[in-house]
């Protein structure tokens, strides 16, 4: 059995090599635009502190780890592409000759879809619940923001926006091998629902509007994603052409 696991952990190794190679080189340049990229990422909480507060460094050395981590970040959703590939070409070799020709598709629909749920979370979940974060309680209060804190709060909440919108991509994409059905999304709803809310809970600022914020879009994309499910789904189509 050992044997026969061999070359698929050779494979993943040389796939993994690949995503880290990719990594390496995304991080060195973006560690030398780090500043300005670091100044785009910080936008949003320096416009909701206005005059009422200021982001500091506390620890000696943030400053460099927090551009490192700006870096890295930055590198990571450049990959992206080379990512999504990598973990597809890795998969697509338990898979029919007729799946496989997806692999462009998954690749762009997949990284397109992180992007949107990123720059949804950027543009609209950012300048309510930051502000709100920052200004709640007394006004007679300075807020001192460590940079490197809000960065890994940044981070979490970008990558939870972003994987999310990738429902409809992984649901295509399942309903496309025969994994899932339509059916199957439509009996799970309920408790879709109420993970949702708890992932929102977790994942958002400690207000009701900004969890709104992301369970409602993940909620529409979980209902699009059983439409999308319900045209691709396989045993559909295979039903379709025994009655013709």
């Amino acid at each position: 059995m050992l044997e026969d696991l061999k070359p698929h952990i050779a494979e993943l190794r040389d796939r993994l090599i690949k995503i880290i190679a990719a990594l390496l080189v995304a991080f060195m340049v973006c560690f030398y635009f780090w500043e300005p990229i670091q100044n785009w990422i910080s936008a949003p909480l320096r416009d909701a502190l206005n005059e009422n507060g200021v982001v500091m460094a506390y620890k000696m050395g943030e400053k460099f780890f927090t551009a490192a981590m700006v870096s890295f970040f930055t590198a990571l959703l450049v990959s992206l592409p080379i990512v999504f590939y990598q973990i597809w070409a890795f998969v697509s070799p338990g898979l029919y000759s007729s799946e496989k020709r997806f692999v462009l598709p998954f690749t762009i629909g997949a990284t397109f879809m992180f992007l949107i749920g990123s720059a949804f979370a950027y543009y609209l979940v950012f300048p309510y619940g930051f502000t709100y974060l920052v200004n709640f309680g007394e006004n007679d209060v300075v807020s001192q923001i460590s940079i490197g804190e809000y960065l890994g709060f940044f981070i979490k909440l970008i990558f939870g926006f972003g994987l999310s919108f990738e429902l409809p991509v992984v649901c295509f994409f399942l309903a496309k091998i025969g994994l899932i059905d339509d059916s199957s999304l439509k009996g799970f709803f309920r408790y879709a629902v109420v993970i949702i809310f708890i992932l929102a809970a977790i994942l958002t600022p400690p207000d009701v509007i900004s969890q709104f914020f992301m369970a409602l879009p993940m909620i529409f994309l979980y209902g699009v994603s059983i439409l999308i499910v319900k045209l691709v789904n396989p045993a559909q189509e295979a039903k379709k052409e025994e009655k013709s």
